[in-house]
């Protein structure tokens, strides 16, 4: 199996990439310079030219406060740059694995969305991988799409990351404690994808790890399992000031692995613990 992996140098696109080679798959990387999404005959031309069985798309602009300002960049590459993906892909008879995320969902309620529940973005950032999910759908038959939500792993900045070296500045930290959802580990996400990109069980996905919990739940948890003495004071999101609105809920159900033969990823607990290399 060959598979061109977008955003290859990214904090999951470096993990497929691994995983990739670890089952014997032929990765193909493509990120900047190699290839810029944005560019319908780039894109054509380089899928052409490695014809393979299939396109992971990591690659997105991911920053969610920026997003509400470069509005324009982030269109052009979540929106455009995933269209001129998904055309290529048809042309070409690949497989699709576009990357979605829980903030196509309005975050209302307590209880789990479901793959068929009603999307309504409450950020910018949301609404344009919202347009890339529809961009898919409608223009490349042979579709994976996978809502990840809360991502952490060895490579880039993420949440994790950042509790630690803030454990090591400070005695206390603010973190807000009315948002839930589940912490997602790149390397287990990476195995499910290239699982999934050897079917043909086509559709859209949520994949997290399992277990739900609050930010503040999660540094914690952080800071229990790294030794840190740094205590974490829950607070409102009302008391901390972004540029962009987060969903109060991003709990995913993950009814949709089950139904498709797909296994469930471990406990964000469990995956911590890994990530920590306890």
């Amino acid at each position: 199996m060959k598979v061109i992996v977008t955003g290859s140098k990214g904090q999951l696109g470096t993990d497929v990439m691994a995983e990739l080679e670890k089952i014997g798959a032929v990765p193909v990387g493509a990120d900047l310079p190699e290839l810029d999404i944005t560019d319908a005959e780039a894109v054509e031309n380089f899928t052409k030219k490695h014809n393979a069985d299939a396109v992971i798309h990591c690659a997105a602009f991911t920053n969610v406060d920026i997003a509400e300002t470069e509005k324009e960049t982030c269109k052009r590459i979540n929106v455009d740059g995933t269209l001129n993906i998904a055309r290529a892909c048809a042309k070409h008879g690949m497989k699709l694995l576009y990357l979605s995320t829980d903030y196509v969902f309005g975050g209302d309620g307590e209880t789990p969305f479901e793959t068929d529940s009603p999307t309504l973005p409450c950020n910018y950032y949301g609404e344009t991988k919202l347009a890339g999910e529809k961009a898919v759908a409608e223009n490349c038959e042979k579709h994976f799409i996978i809502r990840i939500s809360w991502v952490f792993g060895e490579n880039g900045k993420n949440f994790v990351k950042t509790m630690l070296r803030l454990s090591k500045e400070r005695d206390e930290i603010t973190v807000v404690n009315d948002q839930t959802g589940s912490p997602t580990y790149t390397k287990h996400l990476a195995a499910l994808l290239c699982q999934m990109a050897a079917t043909e069980k086509y559709g859209t996905y949520h994949a997290t790890n399992e277990g739900f919990c609050s930010w503040a739940e999660f540094a914690a948890k952080i800071m229990e399992l790294s030794g840190a003495q740094t205590k974490i004071i829950p607070i409102s999101s009302s008391e901390y000031k972004s540029v962009a609105a987060r969903p109060a809920n991003s709990r995913l159900s993950k009814k949709s692995l089950d139904i498709n033969g797909f296994d469930r990823l471990p406990h964000w607990q469990d995956a911590l613990k890994e990530f920590l290399k306890i």
